[in-house]
């Protein structure tokens, strides 16, 4: 790899991270070792969390809140002191501020139906070109459903939001603004308390996407100017089916039910149900008790290696790679091309080839990345793409993986005889 980078420094001790994870030791075909770059895709899982799984199952399993027994009220236990430790991460005020979902997605969802229920036609809702899918379509049905107006920013040629028609967008018709924090397509890490600050003095609730922000970086809710916030367990090197809803308590109280089922009500009759205070109004139905006791486990492990740390060893990588991948010819980078609030992933195009056959070649050399519109169609629409190959990092990303990732790349070009 020819980079102007001579050196890398990390403030992680990333061979001892590195033996937390004992799926990266693996050697794959071709006898190639696995370099893993899709953790903004399904982050990789330390044996702590492993552990902390089997260990519920192996010990403690029964159902919460209705098990009136030892086994019962182990695990009722667990699965509450998954959510304080989840508050607390995320900087909450209040356990009762945590609502667990399925996913982000199921967050989102959440967000959008009970907001959605109080808008009309007349009113607005304002995301952006370069979200997820997972907060675009809920706010499209909940503007089919009321008759409101959903508009969006735009993204600049650099891949930052284009703000410059933010007045025109946030008015007093505006009540809702749904924003990602950092861009799984691009990497971009958009200015949300600016943009909130906006919002909330038209009186606008704004909801935030944070899937990619949370595993990255220290998260404060309490200041970072959102009323809902949502991410996802399998991002933050914890289980699969946990996703986590974080509200105001206030604004939560407010909110109607989701689902309708066990657990979630406080009376039920056949005249009519009334229902739980937040959180329990939101979880109906025997929740992710295994998945939150893994996610509590994640988070520990995560505040243990200390989140400013993880961000510093993020911005280092990333600045790594940008620069190495600027060596390889007819390659495109997809959004800002500096580190500069940048997240830990990085789209990109080759000339010639298309993204799965990149995907697919590096694969044989044991480099996994993604490949696609990774569920941000309208962003890729954005630059004229029907697609891109992305490649992305985490705490247990070294500057070697990245080598092989350049070196990969041009072992793609003469492949592909490209010129």
């Amino acid at each position: 790899m020819t980079n102007a980078r001579t050196t890398f420094s990390s403030p992680l001790d990333l061979q001892s991270v590195r033996a937390d994870f004992p799926i990266l030791s693996r050697e794959l075909a071709n006898g190639f070792p696995l370099v893993y770059l899709d953790s903004a895709n399904s982050s990789q899982k330390p044996r702590h969390v492993v552990q902390a799984l089997e260990d519920h199952y192996l010990k403690h399993n029964a159902n919460v809140a209705r098990a009136m027994h030892q086994l019962g009220a182990e695990a009722t236990a667990a699965y509450e002191g998954g959510r304080d430790k989840v508050a607390a991460f995320i900087g909450a005020p209040s356990r009762d501020e945590i609502v667990f979902t399925k996913n982000a997605s199921e967050a989102l969802n959440l967000a959008a139906h009970t907001l959605g229920a109080s808008l009309k036609p007349g009113d607005v809702v304002v995301i952006s070109e370069m979200e997820h899918h997972s907060n675009i379509v809920p706010w499209q049905l909940a503007c089919e459903r009321t008759g409101a107006e959903l508009k969006w920013f735009g993204v600049t040629e650099e891949g930052r939001l284009d703000l410059s028609n933010i007045d025109e967008l946030i008015t007093e018709n505006t009540k809702i603004v749904s924003l990602t924090w950092v861009s799984n397509a691009l990497g971009t890490i958009n200015p949300i308390t600016d943009i909130a600050a906006k919002a909330h003095a038209v009186g606008a609730t704004v909801v935030v996407d944070a899937s990619q922000a949370v595993p990255q970086f220290p998260v404060d809710v309490s200041t970072l100017g959102a009323d809902l916030l949502a991410f996802t367990g399998h991002k933050v090197v914890g289980p699969t089916g946990i996703g986590v809803l974080w509200g105001r308590y206030e604004l939560l109280a407010e909110l109607p039910p989701f689902l309708g089922g066990g657990e979630m009500i406080e009376v039920v009759r056949m005249t009519g149900s009334t229902y739980a205070a937040p959180p329990a109004r939101f979880e109906a139905g025997t929740p992710p008790i295994a998945q939150a006791v893994g996610l509590g486990a994640a988070v520990d492990y995560l505040s243990g290696i200390g989140m400013d740390k993880i961000a510093a060893h993020e911005h280092a990588i990333v600045e790594y790679a940008l620069e190495g991948l600027k060596t390889v010819p007819g390659l495109t980078i997809l959004g800002p091309t500096e580190a500069a609030d940048h997240g830990g992933a990085i789209s990109f195009e080759l000339d010639g080839v298309h993204p799965h056959d990149v995907a697919t070649v590096l694969d044989t050399r044991g480099i996994a990345v993604r490949a696609g519109h990774h569920c941000a169609r309208p962003v890729h629409e954005r630059f004229g793409v029907q697609s891109s190959t992305r490649a992305s990092f985490y705490l247990y990303t070294t500057p070697e993986e990245v080598e092989a990732l350049v070196d990969g790349l041009g072992f793609v070009r003469s492949f592909f005889k490209v010129a």
